[in-house]
């Protein structure tokens, strides 16, 4: 049909810019849930060329999920909108299938036509139980019920941003294709800050930097990153729920803006044996009032006891959820300490081994760094673990805890181990969510190779649930 016929939105990226971090201050100035609610309602309702609403939600791996409601019968049924939730995995089993999706009004985003195609707009859902609760497996309701509770409560905000690696491969599914192929193709080998301005990889991060700016990420640097074809594109700083957010939408972006151009981007830790593998740096800090909580220009590295204690409290507890900054069996590829890897449970200002990096810093960007974290993991479940960890987790008496001679497993199956014997993380996310997470890691786990080995095995791929289908899971 020609385009001619069709009179779908399709807005320039600077309108786009403009509209999103209209959106994203409401957000951050904590605007009535109401209010929003109702200027996007009438928005929906004005704007004839909308066609559809993507509604994003996530599972208790991580994994984004879409759905495309036709925008008239989202103005009539926003409010009941219904899904299957045994058809997600590890969420409800088939016989207590029936599950809804909220919409958050205020992560609300509008789209470059080029890339999400024209007439759409997105915005995250929240998936509620039967009985109207917030549902226990959706970690982004609980990371939002958390930091809103301690808002309320203490006065806190919490803040991160984080700094995520991947790859760029050629061909198009090159990960489904994987147990067939058993090897990645580099479309890049000039390494690190290095690529021509027109080789593939720069015209992906550029392509990709342009959609993320428009999209109101408040774009800070780009670049290829240690490893042949490997990149990052950084961005600003946000409250805890629109920094988990953007961590999805940036590997959505980075996907579909691959594929587009015929190559594939992936977020495996470590899909190439003898080269740096691919981590997400966060960096966290608390405000309150306007103060940054960690800043001590007194204090030992500048950072504050608040902020020290929180460090503590993550050692502390750096096996329990190790599991749930480390997601997949091929996590624990990352974790080896030849190639910088953060396996070490310690705290440095200069050592890039150590779990945790306090960096320079001043009064507004005093932070901490967690190191160790995997790509592949749930961004919300990173984000929550850390929060409640470094909040309101026990302090070992561990002697010079923050330099102790403890690592973190190099192995998938010693994580779960820690994870299901671990009494905090029954605390993190209850028993009945605890099982079904570590149930889900076993049955990946239990599909490959207990060995790691020197070369990346195909059902570590294969079987990696950002590469979930029902075809390829059923090949065992």
């Amino acid at each position: 049909m020609s385009n001619e016929l069709r009179d779908f939105l399709s807005l320039s990226y600077g309108e786009l810019e403009d509209l999103n971090l209209q959106a994203k201050e409401q957000r951050k100035s904590r605007v009535a849930a109401h209010v929003i609610q109702e200027e996007r309602l009438r928005y929906l309702a004005d704007e004839k060329r909308i066609k559809a609403v993507t509604v994003l939600f996530s599972d208790l791996e991580g994994r984004l999920h879409m759905l495309d409601y036709d925008k008239k019968f989202l103005l009539k049924s926003w409010d009941n909108l219904t899904f299957d939730g045994s058809s997600i995995r590890g969420f409800t089993a088939q016989r207590e299938s029936d599950l809804r999706l909220g919409i958050d009004w205020s992560a609300f985003y509008w789209v470059p036509a080029d890339v999400f195609g024209p007439g759409k707009v997105l915005v995250f859902g929240e998936v509620i139980d039967k009985n109207g609760a917030a549902y226990s497996a959706d970690m982004r309701g609980v990371l939002k019920n958390f930091a809103n509770d301690l808002y309320e409560k203490q006065g806190y905000t919490l803040n991160a941003a984080n700094e995520i690696e991947g790859f760029l491969f050629a061909g198009t599914d090159a990960e489904r294709k994987y147990h067939d192929t058993g090897s990645f193709e580099y479309v890049n080998t000039g390494g690190y800050y290095h690529s021509l301005p027109g080789d593939p990889l720069r015209t992906f991060i550029d392509t990709t930097a342009e959609v993320q700016r428009a999209m109101g990420f408040e774009n800070e640097k780009d670049h290829p990153e240690v490893a042949p074809s490997q990149f990052e594109i950084n961005y600003s700083y946000g409250e805890v729920v629109t920094a988990a957010d953007q961590i999805q939408i940036y590997k959505l972006i980075c996907k579909q803006v691959a594929t587009q151009m015929g190559m594939t981007a992936t977020f495996l830790p470590k899909p190439v044996v003898g080269v740096n593998g691919s981590g997400m740096h966060t960096n966290v800090s608390i405000t309150k009032g306007g103060k940054n909580l960690f800043w001590d220009p007194k204090g030992e590295e500048k950072i504050s006891k608040f902020a020290w204690q929180f460090v503590d409290r993550i050692l502390t507890h750096g096996n329990d959820i190790c599991l749930m900054l480390n997601a997949s069996v091929n996590a624990y590829r990352r974790l080896d300490p030849h190639f910088e890897a953060p396996n070490q449970i310690k705290a440095s200002a200069v050592d890039r081994g150590s779990m945790i990096r306090i960096p320079i810093g001043n009064e507004k960007s005093s932070r901490v760094e967690v190191r160790s974290v995997s790509p592949d993991a749930n961004p919300y479940m990173v984000l929550y673990s850390v929060f409640k960890s470094g909040l309101q987790g026990e302090t070992s008496r561990i002697k010079n805890l923050r330099s102790a001679d403890r690592y973190l497993p190099d192995n998938v199956y010693d994580a779960i181990a820690n994870f299901r014997a671990a009494e905090w993380t029954t605390t993190l996310l209850g028993e009945d969510v605890k099982a079904r997470y570590a149930d889900l890691k076993q049955a990946s786990a239990d599909r490959c190779p207990r060995l790691l080995g020197t070369f990346v095995k195909a059902p570590e791929v294969q079987y990696h649930h950002d590469v979930y289908n029902q075809l390829l899971w059923n090949q065992f």
